[in-house]
């Protein structure tokens, strides 16, 4: 983690600041108040606000939800048998230790003494068995983690659960970050419960989310008592909740947000967002199910000069569907795989019988100004090689209807996260039956790749058949590769304890008001 020198200058449209900071104090702070006795206020009573440009999936059940905010916000609520650490180590969180057999598959889980979930009740073993159990097949018969597929069984003796493979799987113990959850609750969706160090208290939809600090928590716990996450959908209005003194801090920043922040009130930290940005291409809409075109797309892009224009050179580049946190998977020879080359992206889209260009439109989330930035710098780049890009912005919730779910669009630009530390969370995607593949790839050799690597207990062998998927999607040209996004969070001054994990999380617990 470094912390990045803050280079501010006073934010000119002081009437626009002020007239949101009236509005955000009386909904987020309390009316009438003035922005320097509500930050003090927050200050005594232990309380941060943090700004969120999007609400949270419509179910807050972990099993089921699907948007990586989400994930962010929920982390600090949820456990599994283990959970990642900041370096990227799967250390033990429900379970007191992790015993795995010398033929990898037999693994022995005792559990903490006397865990509880956030109602107060203990956690048992048969909560732990039911938690996996549900993964495997729901109630409605569907398997959400196909990998636990594997678990020839699951036992429990005493308090400690055992689970037994039908294969060794190097990548098995990640799975097991799955949220543990009291057996059988039936409020999942709506008041979440876990055994984080931080448990749910409310919900107001498009408005906001409530932490508090849980004083039972097993381990060291969080430092804050109260955490908000205020939802902001407009760039602009995180930039002057900041000013005003209505939030305490805001991850996923631009340096055009963050260069309008007074340097005496904030610090920035920079990290990486741990997420492949990309221009996504539907590979089964025309023109895009030629490689050839797909190709030319990737040549008539200059990352650096995105890079550099739209995020005043943060950032790093990447060539295929994987980021560089992820370490013995990332393929760094992937990335200038495509050198720019305008003319060559010309001659492919003549010899694709585009001599002339075509019309596309790209599909962007609008309340994500670094995907909006990135998708106005590709549709400049296209139009030099005789593509004319139309920009379709939209809220979050129509993208995930209209592009996520149902993929009716040509091509977007949007960033992909993994939910678990394993090669297969980034690239199992692509696999042409996949739910998940929302680009429609559909690549036999790909395929057959992933079903090896599936089938593979040896980990470094596992780990090369990965690197091949990665090169198969840059050669072919999935998608048109650009950046994991560095991550710049503003801090208000006094607040310390920020940690970067390799995964799409803000860990709360850490985070704390300088005395």
């Amino acid at each position: 983690m470094n912390k990045v020198a803050f280079k501010g200058r006073k934010f000119l449209q002081a009437l626009a600041a002020a007239f949101l900071a009236g509005a955000l104090l009386l909904t987020g702070c309390g009316g009438g108040a003035s922005s320097q006795s509500a930050e003090e206020a927050r200050k005594q009573n232990n309380e941060i606000v943090i700004g969120i440009p999007q609400d949270l999936d419509d179910t807050l059940d972990p099993h089921y939800t699907t948007l990586a905010g989400t994930r962010e916000v929920m982390f600090n609520v949820f456990e599994g048998l283990v959970k990642p650490d900041s370096q990227g180590n799967l250390i033990p969180a429900v379970a007191a230790d992790v015993q795995i057999s010398d033929d990898g598959l037999v693994y022995t889980f005792p559990l903490r003494e006397n865990v509880k979930f956030h109602n107060g009740e203990t956690v048992t073993a048969e909560d732990v068995i039911w938690s996996i159990r549900r993964n495997i097949e729901d109630e409605n018969g569907t398997n959400l983690i196909p990998a636990l597929q594997n678990i020839q069984s699951l036992d429990s003796e005493g308090s400690t659960v055992v689970i037994t493979l039908a294969d060794p799987n190097p990548e098995f113990l990640s799975y097991l970050t799955l949220a543990v959850l009291p057996a059988d609750y039936a409020d999942q969706a709506t008041q979440p419960v876990g055994t984080g160090p931080y448990k749910f208290v409310s919900r107001a939809a498009q408005d906001n989310v409530v932490l508090e600090r849980f004083e039972d928590y097993w381990g060291e716990g969080g430092h804050v008592d109260k955490v908000t996450y205020k939802i902001i959908g407009k760039a602009d209005g995180l930039v002057q909740g900041l000013q005003s003194g209505a939030l305490d801090l805001v991850s996923h920043m631009t340096t055009t947000q963050t260069s309008q922040l007074d340097e005496s009130q904030f610090h920035i930290e920079e990290g990486t967002m741990n997420l492949v940005q990309a221009l996504y291409l539907n590979n089964a809409e025309k023109p895009f199910d030629d490689v050839r075109v797909r190709q030319a797309l990737c040549y008539a892009i200059d990352r650096q000069e995105i890079l550099d224009l739209a995020f005043d050179g943060y950032g790093y580049p990447v060539g295929s569907s994987m980021f560089p946190a992820f370490g013995k998977y990332f393929d760094e020879s992937l990335t200038d795989y495509y050198t720019y080359d305008p003319d060559e992206a010309k001659r492919l889209l003549a010899e694709a019988g585009y001599k002339d260009g075509f019309d596309m439109t790209i599909t962007v989330p609008s309340n994500y100004q670094p995907h909006m930035d990135t998708a106005s710098a590709i549709a400049d780049q296209l139009s030099r090689v005789g593509i004319h890009a139309e920009l379709i912005t939209m809220e979050m919730n129509q993208w995930i209807e209209d592009v996520n779910q149902n993929r009716k669009f040509q091509s977007t630009v949007i960033g992909f996260d993994a939910k678990t530390l394993t090669g297969s969370a980034m690239l199992s995607r692509w696999v042409s039956d996949s739910p998940k593949n929302v680009i429609n790839y559909n690549n036999s050799e790909y395929d057959e790749l992933f079903a090896k690597a599936s089938s593979t207990y040896d980990d470094a062998e596992q780990t090369q058949i990965y690197r091949q998927m990665e090169r198969n999607l840059t050669e072919n040209a999935a998608n048109v590769y650009i950046q994991d996004l560095a991550d710049l969070v503003v801090m208000r001054n006094g607040l310390t304890g920020l940690q970067f994990y390799p995964l799409y999380v803000l860990d709360v617990s850490t985070l704390q008001w300088e005395k």
